[in-house]
């Protein structure tokens, strides 16, 4: 049986990767697909004291057609080669392969999750799609303490992108919602998917 994939958006920091460890499901991770930093096709920041970095939070910053490239063999063959993508030095650092296991149900989670959800509905390939959302003073400390603890940018840049990202909250939810995606808690999330994985993979 060809598997189905849960998408798993929402903003960095809402607790994605926490919920996707608490499912114990296979999981292809959205951000490993993020360019590599001297890819001259990377946007960058034009205002604001972050002007002139890289916009990693921009969707012209990943690689969408390699994800869903993927994707579509995880659904279709159960494994498929994945890149391996260190965050604080903003490049790829290698491959390996991911496996279902025989799992007919795998989660794709990241922040720009969102954007491959109309092209898996239409493929008939989506199980559910959710947009995970905490309070955004709540988002900000995780996301800060998060990205301090594993040195993914300098502290000031990151203070800076997570003041920016928190009063940004709103429209990056509304616009995961208006693609697709149903907003929830974790917790809502948790048994959205644990109801799926009684009746199955398939509507």
């Amino acid at each position: 049986m060809p598997a189905r994939v849960i998408v798993l958006a929402g903003p960095s920091g809402a607790g994605k990767s926490r919920l996707a460890e608490r499912l114990a499901l296979p999981v292809l991770r959205l951000d490993d697909f993020y360019k590599s930093e001297g890819d001259p096709t990377l946007p960058l920041i034009t205002e604001g004291p972050n002007a002139g970095i890289v916009d990693w939070d921009h969707p012209d910053s990943w690689l969408p057609e390699d994800a869903m490239t993927a994707l579509h063999a995880l659904c279709r063959d159960g494994r498929a080669q994945v890149p391996a993508y260190d965050i604080s030095r903003s490049g790829r650092v290698g491959w390996h392969e991911l496996s279902l296991d025989g799992q007919d149900l795998f989660l794709a989670e990241g922040i720009f999750a969102q954007d491959i959800v109309a092209d898996c509905r239409d493929e008939g390939i989506l199980a559910a799609a959710y947009c995970v959302t905490q309070h955004p003073v709540r988002t900000f400390w995780r996301r800060l303490t998060r990205d301090l603890r594993e040195h993914r940018k300098p502290p000031l840049v990151l203070l800076r992108r997570g003041w920016q990202l928190m009063r940004d909250q709103g429209r990056v939810v509304a616009d995961a919602v208006a693609k697709g995606c149903e907003q929830v808690t974790p917790d809502q999330a948790y048994a959205g998917v644990q109801r799926l994985r009684r009746v199955g993979s398939r509507p």
